[in-house]
């Protein structure tokens, strides 16, 4: 029992001096030095890839599907018939008033002839020329909608891609058919609308497409629609791809637009930076240090001043260090 009494009263002195070693050391931090190198500040967003000229095709009436002309990836001229609807009971009214017509027509002469022998009267004859006339115009009127039941190619070119099946029912509005030429493409991008102000026609643009893992794809920004969407606060930039693209109509790629480029700046990590303020290690002390900052990357920020390539910066910005704190360099 005593053994255990003079080791507890040991223990107790090099723990209480263990602990206020631990509260006395200065902290560890991890030091970089700063680097030089390209710094771009670009705008992100996502786009799709189209063809710069292409038109969709739907159905402007809910109507079974009755004939489709399984042409998917072949050229067509524009009004080529692509998909006929049922239009039975139409085409069934259009005979109905045809017989009308011909009904009407034939007592329009009778009474014009009566009139000649001045047997009927001008009125009468008005009201068979009225009621003929009528019945034209629901005619013209019914074949009009007959055309609703024809889908036709909208322009020259290829059927990029075709749906529904002989039998379906297809909803207004629900696209059968992309008809369009596969090249030239773009990618159609939406940049927010805080980023907008820094994109301009011209600028280069760099692409990553989960197609074409590790390949830097280029593109260049060709047009800036005027008006935003003020709900999703974007505004839809176009950006032209070279013909040699490999990419595909449809894809879905990550864009990054090109504002400005420092060729050969002083570099640092930006999880270095408070706004524009870092940390440097000065003989074992921390210093806080205002900085002015050029390009602000994702991973790197250019440093315009207020900061030497032999200086060693505290990465990443410390929260709880105080201006002036000893600290010691992380090892390894």
């Amino acid at each position: 029992m005593r053994f255990f009494r003079i080791l507890l009263v040991v223990a107790v002195p090099v723990a209480a001096a263990l602990a206020a070693w631990l509260l006395v050391r200065p902290p560890e931090v991890t030091v970089v030095s700063p680097g030089r190198g390209e710094a771009a500040e670009i705008v992100y967003a996502t786009g799709v890839v189209e063809p710069r000229s292409w038109a969709k095709v739907a159905p402007l009436l809910r109507e079974r599907i009755v004939e489709l002309c399984n042409c998917e990836g072949e050229s067509v001229e524009r009004g080529a018939v692509l998909a006929r609807l049922d239009s039975g009971q139409p085409e069934a009214a259009l005979a109905e008033l045809r017989a009308r017509q011909r009904f009407a027509r034939t007592e329009y002469e009778r009474i014009a002839a009566l009139v000649e022998r001045r047997v009927a009267s001008e009125q009468a004859l008005d009201r068979a020329r009225s009621e003929l006339g009528q019945i034209e115009a629901l005619i013209a009127g019914q074949q009009t909608r007959l055309e609703s039941y024809v889908l036709r190619a909208p322009m020259n070119g290829i059927v990029l891609r075709q749906d529904g099946e002989v039998g379906e029912i297809a909803d207004t509005g629900t696209v059968l058919f992309w008809v369009g030429e596969p090249k030239p493409l773009l990618v159609e991008a939406d940049v927010n609308e805080e980023d907008i102000p820094r994109v301009a026609v011209g600028q280069r643009a760099v692409l990553k497409a989960d197609a074409f893992p590790g390949q830097v794809l280029e593109a260049v920004v060709d047009s800036i629609t005027p008006k935003g969407d003020p709900v999703a606060k974007t505004y839809r930039v176009r950006l032209a791809l070279p013909d040699a693209t490999p990419l595909r109509i449809g894809m879905t790629v990550e864009v990054n637009i090109i504002v400005r480029v420092s060729s050969d700046g002083v570099l640092v990590p930006t999880n270095v930076l408070r706004g524009n303020a870092l940390f440097v290690m000065e003989d074992g002390v921390a210093r806080r240090r205002e900085v002015e900052l050029g390009i602000r990357g994702a991973s790197n920020t250019q440093v315009l001043s207020g900061l030497g390539e032999a200086d060693r910066v505290i990465a990443p910005f410390p929260d709880n260090l105080a201006d002036g704190a000893k600290v010691a360099e992380k090892k390894g």
